[in-house]
């Protein structure tokens, strides 16, 4: 079809252009040459019978009736799509993406309704769940929306970092376990004491003397590596946010 039009395109803008008339015509499209060809010829628009069937009576639809039918339908997507905007704060973009089809809306509502983070879902399933499982498996997959949901508060409440969550989800699109379940079993909960990370922090600058140097004359992408050791000893468990304000405090003593 795209190639009939594009040679029908190009076919009548040249008629056009040596001054002729496109005749009105019935053509169809040959393969194997690649072109368009004459079939049969029409002499009017009725032949083409777009008139009105004279043997069908008009149909009135009573508007009450139109009105209770309406009421008992489902949520179409563009309305669910504005909700979504509306109530969640998505953009328009993510929202088009997930009201696409109702197991995707239903699991991402239901995902919210456990964290109550909804750009965050939103996020997960847009890049980690949907690059995991094809859309029509949401329903089937290990990773349910709950289990999600569950992963989302505890990134939410600081339990684990993004980056361990993206392991712990690993190993729940594999097992089908609780992310809950799987961080108390890895031991992957996010290192937020201070007391715990100072020394650290401490041990790193000094096996590192010369490039503390170089960050005070002035290289300050430095701190990038510093925070990288960090991560490193610690297994990306450390709170990113509180490693970068220990650093920073750190350095300006060192």
């Amino acid at each position: 079809m795209e190639k009939a039009i594009a040679y029908e395109i190009n076919r009548q803008r040249t008629l056009l252009e040596e001054g002729q008339k496109v005749v009105q015509e019935t053509r169809l499209w040959d393969a194997q040459n690649g072109r368009t060809r004459a079939m049969r010829s029409k002499e009017e628009a009725h032949d083409y019978r777009y008139f009105p069937e004279p043997d069908l009576r008009p149909l009135v639809i009573d508007p009450a009736w139109q009105a209770e039918i309406g009421k008992g339908l489902p949520e179409l997507p563009s309305d669910r799509k504005r909700r979504f905007i509306g109530d969640y704060q998505l953009s328009g973009y993510d929202a088009e993406l997930l009201v696409q089809e109702k197991v995707l809306a239903d699991y991402f509502e239901e995902a919210v309704r456990i964290s109550q983070q909804p750009k965050l879902v939103s996020n997960w399933i847009l890049s980690e769940l949907l690059r995991e499982f094809h859309m029509e498996d949401v329903l089937s997959c290990p990773v349910t929306a709950a289990h999600l949901g569950e992963l989302v508060q505890l990134i939410d409440q600081g339990t684990i970092s993004g980056k361990i969550a993206k392991t712990v989800f690993e190993e729940m699109a594999r097992s089908g376990e609780r992310p809950a379940q799987i961080v108390k079993k890895k031991g992957l909960v996010q290192i937020i004491d201070e007391r715990a990370l100072e020394p650290m922090i401490e041990e790193i600058l000094k096996k590192n003397s010369e490039a503390v140097e170089r960050y005070h004359a002035g290289n300050q992408k430095l701190f990038g590596f510093f925070v990288g050791q960090v991560m490193k000893a610690t297994q990306g468990k450390a709170n990113p946010a509180l490693v970068h304000q220990l650093l920073q405090k750190k350095l300006k003593k060192s």
